[in-house]
Order: structure tokens, then C-alpha cells, then sequence
């Protein structure tokens, strides 16, 4: 599989390229370690930068920059939080299936799961500067359209009818796993803080 190919049609021709994804017999792991793995560098090395050797000024606090063993420890723990997400979500898109009569297949499940990310991964450079890491995010919105394509492509061979649902429980599901990391990066964070302070 060509990297820059695939994230450049997922991201600009998305409903042509999930017809080819789905005939192409892509294992779990290599769909990780060949895509997943690589673009999910992105946002965790320009978090690294940004946070770490960048820095920014917050209002009323200041210019405020990490340590660069805090930038980078973070970045780490973002990088491999983001894909056990990833994961999980592959896992949870193919125990969805049958609620939406759909059929169920790890390997589609985990490939809407990956693909599906890969406008996030790709915004994720704009964590390089923090002030418009946000950006980033903005950018990241379209990863749902490409999921909502791969939904109707039909990737899960999911009812025309019932695409809607399983694309707002899947994103719910998302948004539950993202809020959790963002709460376990933050509590790390907050105790390596206030340790530091003892």
C-alpha cells in the first residue's frame, strides 16, 4: 500500500477510494503498522514541537512552554493513546453491526476506523503551533464525512436507512474515547504538576 496515495485519494476522492478499500484484503495489523502507525506520528511530533520548543502565550498567564521531557512524554502517551483508541473504535464500529443490519467484519470495521482518521492525523501539524492547534481540529471535522462515506459505501453493507444512526453512535463512541484520553493525559499531567511542586 502507497501511504501518501492512499491518505491523498481517502482525502480527495474519499467515495471512490473506500470501493476500492473494501475489495482490498488488508489485515488488521498491517492496516496499523503501515498507515495508522505513520500518520498518527503527525499530530504527536508537532505536539512535541509546539509544546516543547514553541511554547505560547495565554492570556493573563503569560508565555507558557512545557519541559521537553513533559513535551515529550506527553506526545508518547497522546501518540499511543491515539491509536489504542483507534482501535477500540474498529472493535466498537464491528459490534455495532448487527443493531444497524449490518454485516459484521473486523477487518472493514478497523478499516473505517483508520482511514477514517486520516484528515485528523494529517490536521494534527498545526499542533506545532499551539495558538492555532484548533485549527487542526477544524480540519479533523472532515474525518466524519469520510467515515459517513465509508458508512454508505457500504463498507458494513449497512441498510441506506440506517447509515444516519450507526455514523451518530459511532461518533458518540469516538468522542466518549477521546474525552477519556484527554482525562487520563490530563490527570497524568496535573500529578506530575503538582509532584513537581511538593
Amino acid at each position: 500500500m502507497d501511504l501518501v496515495a492512499r491518505a491523498q485519494a481517502i482525502i480527495l476522492k474519499p467515495k471512490e477510494e473506500w470501493l476500492k478499500i473494501k475489495g482490498e484484503p488488508t489485515p488488521v495489523n498491517q492496516l496499523f503498522t503501515s498507515y495508522a502507525a505513520i500518520l498518527a506520528l503527525i499530530p504527536a511530533i508537532a505536539q512535541f514541537i509546539g509544546y516543547g520548543l514553541i511554547g505560547q502565550r495565554i492570556p493573563f498567564i503569560g508565555f507558557v512552554r512545557r519541559g521537553l521531557g513533559s513535551a515529550l512524554l506527553m506526545a508518547i502517551l497522546s501518540y499511543v493513546l491515539g491509536l489504542a483508541a483507534v482501535y477500540v473504535f474498529g472493535i466498537v464500529i464491528n459490534a455495532l453491526a448487527p443493531s444497524f443490519g449490518s454485516k459484521q467484519n473486523l477487518d472493514n470495521s478497523m478499516k473505517l476506523a483508520v482511514y477514517s482518521m486520516t484528515a485528523l492525523w494529517l490536521g494534527g501539524i498545526f499542533n506545532i503551533i499551539p495558538s492555532i492547534a484548533f485549527l487542526g481540529l477544524l480540519i479533523g471535522l472532515y474525518s466524519l464525512y469520510i467515515l459517513y462515506l465509508g458508512f454508505a459505501a457500504p463498507m458494513m453493507e449497512t441498510p441506506k436507512e440506517k447509515v444516519v444512526g450507526y455514523l451518530v453512535v459511532s461518533i458518540v463512541v469516538y468522542v466518549v474515547l477521546y474525552a477519556i484520553i484527554a482525562l487520563v493525559l490530563g490527570a497524568i499531567f496535573a500529578v506530575g504538576r503538582v509532584s513537581m511542586n511538593l
